[in-house]
């Protein structure tokens, strides 16, 4: 056989820069985030952070979030569909996302509380940004922002004390798009639900989760240098079934479904809820975060998603009718974590190289489309991305690194990819 000919070729192998740190042993970005305006405009987010930020110009903030003191948000626009990006402004918020209501365009991140700022003029100037919550401690990643009953629909995660994901608890939080989503009353939030409380993860035997022996409340080493904590939920997306023939398709319009990377040692699954409004009509009424159940009326916790055990992003395309997934892939975590290469960060599933795209009409039963960028070696990191469909294409923005990193999870540059008839890829 012609080992060649059947070669996978990547994607968007070759990205643009879009934002790169002047240190990448000391200064490493994270927190890609992107939305399309309705003038073709691009707008990319990020956060700076690490040892040397004090060396770096510009504005700073406590992050608040048991990691880097300082840290630095800074936005971009391209009007060339992401040929080139021009550095426009900063912001004080951390894990953030660019989305546009209504006529207006927000960032909508954290530090230690939920913070939002506003710009009238696509993204030129911005107003300071304003808390939403007081006394939190929040948590996300750049993940999906959902449009449905003239309302946006997205998810941030509540942190507790200790344990780190076994206390996340996804909020999902809607406002009305003609609404000003600076102010607090413009917001509804869905009550949290914590995994450690809701999942009893010492009776999933037979399951095989979690991998390693860590059980809430105990967390520990599987080597010297590599860690696994109990098990737990984060980087939530929003999902609405718009198909009738779907077993979880809600008539009424009022259900969204949450899909969360599932923080287990293992790969090959995500975590799942779904949120109910209360209210007569759909984008009304309180929500009611609960468990999904199957037709056996069995609750359902964990689904089938590859990538799911890192951060992916989720979009759904109405022309396609299909559900894409952005995420990582993982190629062997069933290694022994003493054999692991030093590069390798923490634990075998932890592999950040390799960037895929997926297609379902399911959320349930996924397709490959296509390997989308790799990293040339194991340190040059291209995961934690997000995406939005630009026409015909999508454009895909990375957390990425060079051969210069000190790990794969310390990245020094923010990448776009773009993905051009993307639609072709269905099969």
């Amino acid at each position: 056989m012609n080992t060649a000919r059947h070669r996978l070729t990547p994607l968007a192998d070759d990205g643009v820069i879009v934002s790169e740190t002047p240190d990448p042993k000391t200064v490493f970005c994270a927190s890609p985030g992107i939305c399309r305006l309705p003038s073709g405009r691009l707008i990319a987010t990020t956060d700076w952070r690490g040892p040397g930020l004090d060396n770096v110009p510009g504005p700073k903030f406590d992050g608040h979030s048991g990691e880097s003191a300082l840290w630095q948000g800074r936005v971009y626009a391209s009007d060339d569909r992401g040929q080139t990006w021009r550095h426009k402004g900063f912001f004080n918020c951390l894990h953030a996302r660019p989305f546009v209501a209504g006529n207006a365009l927000y960032i909508l991140g954290h530090a230690g509380d939920l913070r939002i700022c506003r710009s009238d003029d696509e993204g030129e100037t911005w107003s300071d940004a304003v808390n939403l919550t007081a006394g939190g401690r929040w948590h996300q990643a750049p993940c999906n922002v959902h449009d449905a009953n003239g309302c946006v629909y997205l998810v941030m995660e509540q942190w507790g004390d200790g344990f780190w994901v076994a206390r996340m608890a996804p909020v999902l939080m809607r406002a009305r798009t003609d609404a000003d989503l600076t102010r607090r009353e413009s917001w509804t939030f869905a009550n949290p639900l914590v995994f450690a409380d809701t999942v009893p993860d010492r009776e999933l035997d037979r399951f095989g989760m979690p991998f390693f022996p860590y059980f809430y409340p105990d967390r520990g080493f599987v080597e010297p240098d590599r860690w696994c904590d109990a098990m737990g939920w984060l980087e939530s997306n929003v999902v609405r079934f718009v198909d009738p023939d779907h077993v979880w398709y809600d008539p009424a319009g009022k259900t969204c479904h949450l899909w969360m990377r599932a923080h287990t040692g293992g790969t090959g699954y995500a975590c799942m809820l779904k949120v109910v409004e209360q209210g007569e009509k759909p984008g009304t009424g309180n929500m009611l975060t609960q468990f999904e159940t199957v037709p056996s009326g069995q609750k359902i916790v964990f689904v089938p998603c590859p990538g799911g055990q890192m951060k992916f992003h989720v979009l759904y395309d109405d022309v396609t009718q299909l559900y894409w997934l952005l995420g990582t892939q993982a190629t062997d975590s069933m290694r022994r974590a003493d054999r692991l290469p030093p590069e390798r960060f923490n634990l075998p599933n932890n592999e950040r190289r390799r960037l895929v795209l997926h297609f379902s009409r399911n959320m349930i039963d996924w397709c490959f489309a296509g390997v989308v960028a790799i990293g040339p070696v194991e340190l040059a990191s291209r995961h934690y991305a997000s995406m939005v469909i630009d026409g015909d294409d999508l454009q895909i923005l990375s957390r990425s690194g060079s051969a210069e990193s000190p790990n794969p999870h310390d990245g020094n540059l923010i990448t776009a990819h773009r993905i051009t008839r993307f639609r072709e890829l269905v099969y």
